[in-house]
């Protein structure tokens, strides 16, 4: 019989960068992955490369583009124990 745990659970919200030329996505965690979503795409409707340089939490460390690179940018939420 299958015994069921009641226990709550833990969501992380992941961006995932998607840079032309790359054939792997880039997963990314922030503290605040909404604002550094809303800062990306507003990027991307810019027609003037900007270098942008991002530190984010968990193993990747640094990380810098250029903002013309970018082919698409989504949030992921995911649950985790």
């Amino acid at each position: 019989m299958v015994q069921q745990f009641n226990q709550p659970q833990k969501t992380r919200t992941a961006l995932i960068l998607f840079l032309k030329g790359s054939a792997t996505p880039v997963v990314m965690y922030f503290d605040n992955p909404q604002a550094v979503y809303a800062e990306l795409k507003q990027l991307m409707k810019s027609p003037t490369p900007v270098l942008v340089e991002k530190e984010p939490i968990g193993p990747i460390k640094k990380l810098c583009f250029v903002s013309t690179q970018i082919a698409s940018v989504i949030l992921q939420e995911e649950t985790y124990a």
